[in-house]
């Protein structure tokens, strides 16, 4: 007989579970949220992610927001108790206080400030100082891309991990089986085309720089762009750059910018697009052939990038 309760009890938890995902993190008394592992992280961000294109959206965002708020209920009410006036409040205060970049959707590192989690897990999602360029992360690129293959693959980003938590002093509160799970979890949550490792945006996703400069609204303007390009914007970009100040943009310096560049045109790259870029950039402007990009050379390509948008606004208007 206790096997068919058994199975009843199974039976509602699942029931409950379909219901409302989030009560299962619950603290059954306090309703407080209990603290997540990397696992059951990763769990939460798959089950309202559910296209898996990196963000909590739209219709999985509104779910998300009446199942988190609902579920804290002590009562056993689904998510249909959250009004849509309600919802309408409670996103507002929400995104307000969340979503950081002001892009009306959660990404990973969002929600990661959300939820509470184990204390060294949360600390990969927390770079208390953003990459202040992409010339940064191009040098740990290439260090942590040891065998140089273009990718980062696990055991690569378990060195990468292991070193940030190094870096946090909490290597000795993390045991091998726990830095194997970080590395697992954070692989799931950035390896958006699942081959198992990460390229060269997936990594950028994990390892953000404060701002991509090229982004600004001065390469961006309608049909003034080029015009609207100052001297200042160029030595601005230039010093941005020229980490080692000798004059020229050159190795890291120039991966970093080129990176920064195939930004704005393509979402996923991996180091081959970079590689075919650069060689194509080059042989635009790289008259002397040194492989470097000197003041002039750099203010022609950035005149070209503004004279594209401007044509790519012109003809979409």
């Amino acid at each position: 007989m206790s096997g068919s309760s058994d199975h009843s009890n199974t039976k509602r938890l699942n029931l409950e579970k379909a219901a409302n995902f989030m009560r299962q993190y619950r603290d059954p008394q306090s309703r407080e949220l209990r603290k997540l592992s990397a696992n059951q992280f990763m769990e939460v961000w798959s089950h309202y992610d559910k296209d898996g294109n990196g963000y909590i959206e739209g219709a999985e965002l509104d779910g998300f927001l009446r199942e988190f708020v609902s579920s804290a209920n002590t009562s056993d009410v689904g998510p249909e108790v959250v009004s849509d006036e309600m919802l309408i409040e409670l996103k507002a205060c929400f995104m307000e206080a969340y979503d950081d970049n002001q892009d009306g959707k959660i990404d990973i590192r969002e929600l990661a400030q959300l939820l509470p989690m184990e204390e060294n897990f949360l600390l990969l999602f927390r770079f208390d100082n953003p990459l202040e360029s992409s010339v940064e992360f191009m040098k740990i690129w290439r260090e942590y891309d040891s065998d140089g293959s273009g990718y980062i693959e696990a055991d690569e980003l378990k060195n990468f991990l292991r070193d940030l938590l190094k870096e946090a002093k909490r290597m000795n509160d993390v045991s091998e089986d726990k830095l194997i799970e970080y590395t697992d979890t954070m692989l799931q949550v950035f390896d958006f085309n699942k081959d198992g490792r990460l390229q060269l945006s997936e990594m950028a996703k994990l390892l953000p720089v404060k701002e991509n400069f090229l982004c600004r609204q001065v390469f961006k303007e309608g049909c003034e762009g080029a015009t609207k390009l100052t001297r200042a914007d160029i030595e601005k970009v230039f010093a941005l750059y020229d980490r080692d100040n000798n004059g020229t943009i050159e190795n890291e310096e120039l991966r970093g910018f080129l990176k920064d560049l195939l930004e704005l045109v393509k979402k996923d790259y991996d180091a081959q697009d970079l590689q075919d870029f650069e060689e194509t950039i080059l042989r635009g402007v790289d008259y002397s052939q040194d492989g470097k990009v000197n003041k002039k050379e750099l203010t022609m390509i950035l005149l070209a990038i503004a004279k594209h948008n401007q044509e790519e606004e012109s003809t979409s208007a």
